[in-house]
């Protein structure tokens, strides 16, 4: 197999995102005063979903991060309550993509925690977990919760291990995961998993790329290409594909497309600069869109990605003065639809002690729905239990609509199956009476204009009569 060098001289090419651009929020709608952590970990310190935004801070004594309501933008109290249960440095914190309340936690004193977030929020310190997981001989630095099922979490640490955790059990701390995975010689540096979450991709510090099986553990492929030396490595959705960002041999800064069932060749690579930093992949499996983002850069690029040649056509970047330690993203049930969003960062920028949100919006003139730019995408429901995976169940996520309207309202989906109250409007134009209810007709309403009509009518009879 031959790789393809990809280039960036100007082709045309029809795309519905070749004007997407880059709005960063105004000083008002930022988070000022935030103590972001000085670690030199390669993750992104930032977790964010629908209702909070949380953020690795730099504190002594232990471990913490703060949690900010979605909507409390602006001026951060420098008194604001942390959850800081950890006796070592946080390195990586990841929210339960099934509920906003629950958010897990990795250290340096080789635990994972799972914490619950009140519904309005942290009001004092958080030192209480809901669970602990203890089974790393060394410090955690990266975790990961499984795309499908409920409750499955993903953890890595200096031991050069990967260990599966169910955290359906009654146990408040474990100690034993569910599976221990041994295949890497090396610091693991990303982890991904493909779209029902069968195989996870892993980029290692021995700059080879492996897909395993996330069940069995089992090594499924590896690529050792010495002209690519992988850092992160990401599942491209549906497109059978895999993306990895890293070096060349010439020290500069690389991207790599791979066939995942096939990994001994790249199908592409391209250098894009010199910088050190490391460069951290995202992807859109919706609108088939690429961002990347280097550590310590100030932009981020923006490319498409297609099954067919050239694979990669890049669309545009955004470009700040601010360099960015580390980045959030917003789960795409949190976008804001009317304004044509489909991409929303929130850049870390240590030097102002900031957090900036970033959108992507596609410039559209009408002001309705645009259902071509949203497609059914992964919703807030897991598509089986933690037992059903375990047990050798694969599914792919539970879609849901981004259209306004298209959910039900929180209080009728928290009630049983079946007895779900109706909205008031339906409520009102579908109630029945009693009478209805035992099968009588109901009696029709008079106007009350038909009663004057009727008199009126009776009394031009009598007056043709006389």
């Amino acid at each position: 197999m031959t790789t393809t060098k990809m280039t960036w001289r100007p082709q045309y090419r029809s795309s519905k995102f070749r004007h997407v651009f880059g709005k960063a929020a105004t000083k008002e709608n930022c988070y000022d005063g935030v103590p972001i952590t000085r670690s030199v970990q390669d993750t992104n310190f930032c977790a964010v979903n629908p209702r909070f935004v949380a953020v690795i801070t730099e504190c002594a004594g232990g471990g913490a991060f703060l949690v900010i309501s979605i909507r409390h933008a602006g001026k951060v109290d420098p008194h604001h309550p942390r959850v800081c249960g950890h006796k070592g440095n946080v390195l990586d914190i990841k929210w339960n993509p099934f509920s906003d309340f629950c958010i897990a936690s990795c250290s340096e004193d080789t635990t994972v925690k799972i914490w619950d977030i009140p519904k309005n929020g942290t009001m004092k310190d958080i030192t209480v977990p809901r669970k602990e997981l203890q089974g790393h001989s060394r410090r955690v630095g990266l975790i990961e919760w499984h795309p499908t099922a409920n409750n499955v979490l993903f953890s890595t640490a200096y031991d050069y291990k990967v260990m599966v955790w169910n955290l359906d059990t009654p146990e408040q701390v474990i100690k034993n995961p569910v599976k221990t995975i041994s295949e890497h010689t090396d610091l693991v540096l990303s982890m991904s998993f493909n779209t029902d979450g069968s195989k996870m991709a892993t980029s290692c510090k021995d700059k080879k790329i492996r897909t395993i099986d996330a069940r069995t553990g089992r090594l499924l492929q590896e690529a050792n290409c010495k002209s690519h030396k992988a850092n992160k490595v990401l599942f491209l959705g549906n497109l059978n594909m895999l993306l990895s960002t890293g070096n060349s041999r010439w020290n500069h800064r690389q991207i790599a497309l791979w066939d995942q069932e096939d990994l001994s060749v790249p199908l592409a690579e391209e250098d894009l600069d010199g910088s050190s930093g490391v460069l951290f992949p995202f992807y859109d499996p919706d609108t088939h869109m690429l961002y990347l983002a280097g550590k310590g850069d100030g932009n981020i690029r923006y490319y498409e990605i297609s099954s067919e040649k050239p694979y990669v056509q890049f669309l545009n970047e955004h470009r700040s003065i601010l360099p960015q330690k580390g980045l959030g993203i917003m789960p795409k049930r949190g976008l804001d639809v009317c304004s044509c969003e489909v991409f929303r960062f929130y850049r870390l920028v240590t030097i102002k002690s900031l957090i900036e949100p970033v959108s992507l919006i596609v410039p559209r003139r009408s002001e309705a729905y645009q259902e071509d730019i949203y497609p059914m995408t992964a919703g807030d429901k897991p598509a089986m239990t933690a037992g059903e995976w375990i047990m050798g169940m694969d599914k792919g996520p539970v879609l849901m609509s981004l259209k306004p309207g298209s959910r039900l309202p929180e209080k009728a989906q928290d009630g049983p199956p079946g007895r779900q109250p109706l909205p008031e409007p339906l409520r009102a134009a579908g109630a029945q009476s009693p009478g209805q209810q035992r099968g009588q007709k109901p009696k029709a309403r008079q106007r009350p204009d038909q009663g004057r009509k009727t008199q009126g009518h009776h009394l031009d009879h009598h007056v043709q009569r006389m």
